[in-house]
Parts: structure tokens; sequence; C-alpha cells
């Protein structure tokens, strides 16, 4: 017995002289900021393949400047994973030569509708597209107050979050345009932003030359209107880009660094 008690007493000195385990992580105080940084790649029920985004692809009166540039920027994909379907209504902000807006025409067809919005109608970057076609219309709207006039299944914006931030453009406020987008959409509606991509934590100021933005920007100010982040894709990543050179830089134009993220409006 005498042994028993002395072994206790040994094993709890021996306890008492080991270093306290260190605490498991405290999750209680687990901040917005911490939780948005999960990210997840996104799919869709729709096949590129699908014939109506097929059709839009191959359809030969495309430009031949628009099928150039198809390599690079995934167009069937792209649909694709922005949920295009016929019938469907989509406002496009900012549709420049009309690149993507020639295929949503294509894609939603006759039963559908495009909402082309600029701010003007004939400056050299932001003027109407397709005129004539009977499944688009053109809405000269300031971006951070456009309205269209029935809730749209989807909103898309290519190559241009970044020149909002531009003061010189003067094109509006940025939460404003998010805003304005939320109030376009139907509930369940989809909001896709595709840019260049700029180095963690640059500047959000962006007079600066390189027509670049930080994804972690854009997808901050988009859900603090109330979207929620529902993945991206990795189709328009390019590793080789280091992202500090502009996008006009003939050794990288047309194929930069590009984030493709989705955010749904709740039902």
């Amino acid at each position: 017995m005498k042994k028993f008690l002395l072994a206790v007493a040994v094993a709890a000195l021996a306890a008492a002289c080991q270093p306290a385990s260190a605490p498991g992580p405290d999750t209680t105080g687990v901040t917005a900021t911490a939780t948005a940084a999960v990210t997840r790649d996104i799919s869709s029920d729709i096949s590129p393949s699908a014939p109506h985004i097929t059709a839009a692809v191959a359809d030969t009166h495309r430009p031949a400047a628009d099928r150039a540039q198809d390599a690079a920027r995934h167009p069937a994909e792209t649909l694709a994973l922005s949920g295009v379907a016929p019938g469907q209504k989509i406002a496009e902000l900012l549709p420049g030569e009309g690149y993507f807006t020639r295929l949503f025409s294509n894609a939603v067809g006759a039963q559908g509708r495009v909402y082309a919005i600029s701010r003007t109608a004939h400056d050299q970057y932001e003027h109407v597209v397709l005129e004539g076609t009977p499944n688009v219309s053109n809405v000269i709207q300031p971006y951070d107050r456009f309205t269209v006039p029935a809730p749209v299944d989807l909103v898309f914006t290519a190559r241009n979050y970044h020149d909002f931030k531009i003061n010189q453009y003067g094109m509006g406020d940025t939460i404003a345009v998010d805003r304005a987008a939320f109030a376009a959409l139907r509930p369940g509606g989809v909001y896709v932003i595709i840019d260049h991509s700029a180095v963690a934590g640059a500047v959000e100021d962006q007079v600066h030359p390189l027509h670049r933005i930080d994804q972690a920007v854009v997808r901050r100010e988009v859900e603090s209107v109330g979207f929620v982040y529902d993945g991206e894709s990795q189709i328009l990543r390019n590793a080789q880009d280091p992202r500090t050179a502009s996008v006009f830089d003939p050794s990288i134009r047309g194929h930069t660094d590009q984030f493709f993220m989705r955010f749904r409006k709740p039902n």
C-alpha cells in the first residue's frame, strides 16, 4: 500500500512539473473577414456543350475579332458557369464592343432579353451595341443608378469593375453599382464579376495605370450589400502573370490573370 501511495505521489509531482498544454484555438471570435477568406470552385448544371451555348459560340455572324478572343476568354464555360439559359433576362454592365452581348443574345433566344447598360450612347468605350437586334435593349443610365424594366436572372460585367475605381472616369461608386445590381436581380439571381487580378493588398484607388483590382476588395464590397458568395472559377487564371504590369502591356495583353466570381441574391 505504501508503495502504491508513493507511486501516485511521484506521478502527481511529475505531472505538476510538465508545462501546461496550449489551449485550443478560440473560435468564438472569428470575424466576418476571416470567414470571407474561404473560397470554393463553382460548377453549373448547364454544360458548356449545351445546344444553346454551342450555337451561340458557333454563330457565323460573330465578328472575326470576337472569335479571335475565344481561346483566351472561354465563352462556352463562362456562359455555362453564369447559368445562361434560353428565355432568361440578362443585364450586362459596360458591354464594350459587345463580345458577350452577342453571345448572350444568341443563347437566351427570342424569348429572352439582354439589357446592355452604358452611361452614354456615343463614347469611344461606352456606347450602344447591337442596335436593331430584337432581343437587345440598350439602357443609357449611370452604372450606380441603373434600373431595368423587369427583374433579371443575371447581372454580368467583365473586365470593368476596376474602371469604376478610377476617379477621373467618374463612373460612379462601386458600392452603389453593387446595390443597383442587387435591386435589378430576381431573388436567387446571379451576379458575375470577371476582372484583371492585382496583387493581394493592392490599393483600392485605381488611379495607377495597371487597370487591375484586388479580388478581395471586390468580394468584400459585393457581400456588403447583401449578396452571398457562390464561389469562383479558375478558367481565366494565368500563373505566369505576375500581376504587376499594365493589362495593356504587350507582354501580357489578352492573357492576364483574371478572377471569375459568382454571387447570388438570397431567395
